[in-house]
């Protein structure tokens, strides 16, 4: 019979379906191996996407045969603009389009054999799932890291919502590229920064690449400085006083200015000092409608307006230097003011230069030589202190401890240290996201602001947010309502508030007339924590089972797309740690082992798009080759972490090695015994078969440590060469060709599935035991030894290992080809015989 995958791949579908064998069996160690759930959008899948769908199913399939309880769930991640966007687009109902997609998802899912257990599958938009969603917010709220502001956000005008700064790219919304600006709302802002040095701290305890490590060190941006007080002085008087943030505190005596953000509310404050203050409210207005992307741009051309009529004074030396407001300082970061040192700070160097501002260098390179060098750029180093008063010759670290003692020790200021991770903004002003559970009440916000109510009344959360009443945990889910009209307004609110007899609703603090919170939650939500819902899943709802939670987190190995390294996995672990802190779970981490897949380009080398139309859809490959093949080929085709462009002959040459594999099986010795146990062998067996069989258990052992080294395509290229030394054979040994099938299970599941049953009975090879090797049966005990005359290659011969000089010599003097070079050289003489033990062996002459 030809191997045929369309006859057997559903069939056997099918049969695993029935039999439940993926299935959380309840015994052994566990392992719980999560891919980063999709957004089901309306294309489908395209054969990228798979590529970390197979590399997890590998994992499971090898995991449970060696004996582990594996978790292996799959869900969608259907909230947010995406799925808005699209609806939007084909005019439909999202929750029409997403039911939709999610059908296509899961039948493309199936067709390539996955080992999902589909009794734990979620979707964020069910309401059983967000009410839990909810219910952390709520936590959160009452714990006091919930803030509301009306603080400029970045807009994006074509989705019509806010974003997060982590929804830029290159200064551009992510989702639709378009150019964002600023725009004052009402936002829900999640206290991120409280968690800042947790998240920073126990990155050590992960098992991630670099890569995302390092990115996520640099987004939390850790600076350990120092907060300077400058008094800020008119001619006549002090007006008032600005606090500075510096990392470099040595350089103090080398400010010649001061910059403040154009956010700042010094700039406000001193309006009826500010001489120019009408040129100053026109540069302040233009930076605000600038992204802090492109304000901080290094390449940028630095611009700036002084602050006519005030001066601040440095507290370390009492001159007077000039205040700018200048929008390449964040207001955001630090205290929005800076303290700027032309000679040893780049930007404030070229501001310098064009503003004709003095230059003054107090760190020398080359000290205690009588003179530091003309400076022709900012020298940023350490170094040593010049020219400021008693801190001069102390070494940059040294005069950094001491200046921080005197600013203590006289009350200007003192250690500080500031994160470049901001709070998350967490409020879309669209409908297809979940609710949030709050309600306003002007009720209660006047008893809050006029300290009317009793003890305990009131959460941390609602005396933050006066009028801001949490809904009872009880009345859980608030759900979306269902509308006809869902567009955004452009306006800043959401289309939720166009839904009067959903938004006026009564206070369940005191029962008097409130409405609700309008803005939905960011498509982010549902993905904090959906790796705890696959364990709290019963039927159709969700049991908070602290047992299950503890048993399974955290994830024991985590695979999903590089560009997640500063929003999802960074939200999740915020999120996870606060769960934590509230003892909901149980450990400090969600993810221990991370993997990302590199890209699978099109042929051409680019992004598969519909926009390039170079997509390929992964039913015609399953069509015409098989799931199987497909799964081979997107496992061998390059290291699962780099990007590869595919190659449809590089599928077709997967498929002929199955072809292969599946004759092989007319060339099984009927009389050899059936039992896989390796290690049994006959002590009257030929050389070639104990060859044969030293070179299988290498095999298993390479096999299993590059599955648990993620190093696939080494895997398969193993299974291959096995493959061919077998087809060497006259007759093909029954064990021998089951050990090949059972190692290749894992890659092509339903494959090895039809030729195991077929030889072997009932059981699926899927819960059969995973073939361990023999030790003593990877190395082999013979060795080619290379024969040399003077120093050239001559001959190579298998002999045993360990043979000594004096064997060797013998053996090698005595082949007929060594004794013809050594008449051709004319000569008998040997002068000496070099000798490398299980290497080699040189005749000089």
């Amino acid at each position: 019979m030809m191997y045929n995958p369309q006859k057997i791949e559903r069939k056997w579908q099918r049969v695993w379906e029935k039999e439940k064998i993926y299935k959380s069996r309840g015994k052994g160690k566990k392992f719980y191996v999560l891919d980063m759930f999709p957004y089901p959008s309306g294309e489908g899948l395209h054969v990228g996407h798979p590529r970390g769908y197979i590399a997890t199913d590998v994992v499971a399939r090898f995991k449970m045969r060696r004996g582990f309880d594996v978790l292996h769930p799959m869900g969608w991640d259907a909230f947010g603009l995406p799925a808005e966007n699209y609806a939007l687009a084909n005019n439909i109902h999202p929750k029409i389009s997403v039911s939709k997609n999610i059908k296509r998802f899961k039948e493309q899912m199936n067709k390539i054999g996955f080992t999902y257990d589909w009794n734990k599958e979620i979707n964020t938009t069910d309401p059983q799932y967000y009410k839990w969603t909810q219910w952390i917010f709520l936590k959160m709220f009452e714990s006091g890291l919930v803030y509301g502001s009306e603080e400029p956000i970045v807009w994006c005008p074509s989705c019509k919502t806010g974003l997060a700064l982590e929804d830029l790219e290159d200064g551009k919304c992510e989702r639709c590229g378009s150019e964002v600006e600023k725009k004052p709302l009402r936002q829900w802002v999640l206290k991120m920064t409280a968690y800042a040095e947790k998240l920073l701290n126990d990155l050590k305890s992960l098992d991630w690449p670099q890569p995302i490590i390092d990115q996520q060190r640099n987004w939390i941006g850790k600076s350990e400085g120092a907060i300077i007080k400058f008094v800020v002085r008119s001619s006549k008087s002090v007006v008032g006083e600005v606090e500075v943030f510096t990392t470099r505190l040595d350089t103090i005596f080398g400010c010649t200015y001061l910059v403040v953000a154009p956010e700042h509310l010094l700039v406000k404050n001193l309006k009826s000092n500010i001489k120019n203050y009408d040129s100053v409210q026109k540069y302040v207005n233009q930076a605000q409608k600038k992204t802090d992307l492109a304000r901080t741009d290094l390449a940028k051309d630095k611009t700036g307006v002084e602050l006519k009529g005030v001066k601040a004074r440095n507290p370390f030396n009492n001159e007077e230097v000039p205040i700018f407001v200048a929008d390449y300082v964040l207001g955001s970061y630090g205290t929005g003011a800076v303290m700027a040192v032309p000679a040893h700070d780049e930007r404030d160097w070229e501001f310098a230069k064009k503003y004709k501002l003095p230059i003054r260098m107090v760190i020398c390179p080359n000290y205690p030589e009588p003179k530091c060098p003309v400076l022709h750029k900012a020298y940023v180093d350490d170094g040593h202190v010049v020219d400021s008063q008693k801190f001069t010759g102390l070494t940059s670290q040294k005069a950094r401890e001491e200046m921080v003692k005197w600013l203590e020790k006289n009350k200007l200021g003192g250690k500080k240290i500031n994160y470049k991770m901001r709070d998350w903004v967490f409020a879309r002003q669209r409908y297809w996201g979940e609710p949030f559970p709050l309600v306003y009440c002007q009720s209660c916000a006047d008893r809050i602001n006029n300290k009317k109510y009793k003890k305990g009344e009131f959460t941390k959360g609602e005396l933050m947010n006066p009028g801001w009443i949490q809904i009872p945990e009880k009345s859980l889910p608030v759900k979306l309502p269902e509308v006809k009209q869902y567009e955004p307004s452009g306006t800043g609110e959401s289309p939720l508030a166009n839904i009067k007899d959903w938004v006026t609703t009564k206070c369940p603090k005191c029962n008097g007339h409130a409405y609700r919170e309008t803005n939905t939650m960011p498509q982010w939500a549902g993905s904090n924590w959906y790796y705890i819902a696959y364990l709290m899943k019963r039927g159709g709802k969700y049991v908070w089972d602290k047992k299950e939670i503890k048993k399974w987190l955290p994830v024991d190995l985590y695979v999903g797309g590089v560009e997640h390294a500063t929003r999802h996995l960074l939200y999740a672990r915020f999120w996870y740690k606060f769960l934590y802190d509230i003892k909901a779970v149980f450990n400090k981490e969600p993810f221990q082992k991370l993997m990302n897949q590199g890209l699978i380009l099109a042929e051409d080398g680019r992004k598969m798009s519909k926009r390039w139309k170079n997509v390929i859809n992964p039913d015609d490959i399953i069509k015409n080759f098989g799931a199987d093949t497909l799964r081979l080929y997107e496992m061998f085709m390059g290291p699962f972490i780099q990007s590869i462009a595919w190659s449809t002959d590089g599928l077709r040459g997967m498929k002929r090695f199955l072809d292969r594999v599946w004759k092989m099986r007319d060339r099984i010795n009927p009389s050899a015994g059936a039992s896989t146990e390796l290690s049994r062998m006959s002590s009257g067996r030929e050389a070639r078969n104990k060859k044969l069989e030293i070179f299988i258990n290498q095999t298993i052992k390479k096999v299993t440590e590059d599955i648990e080294g993620f190093k696939f395509n080494t895997a398969v290229s193993a299974l291959m060469v096995l493959a061919n030394e077998l087809e060497k054979e006259s007759s093909i040994d029954k064990k021998h060709y089951l050990t090949l099938v059972s190692l290749l299970s894992p890659f092509v599941p339903h494959f090895s599935e039809e030729l195991w049953r077929g030889l072997k009975g009932k059981n699926s090879i899927h819960l059969e035991k995973w073939p361990d090797y023999n030790p003593k049966l990877i190395y082999f005990d013979e060795f080619d030894l290379v024969v040399q005359i003077n120093g050239k290659v001559r001959d190579k011969i298998s002999v045993s290992k360990g043979i000594s000089q004096k064997e060797a010599e013998e053996v090698v003097l005595n082949l007929d080809k060594i004794k013809q070079f050594i008449g051709l050289l004319g000569s008998s003489k040997i002068k000496k015989i070099i000798f490398v033990p299980n290497r080699l062996i040189n005749i000089v002459i």
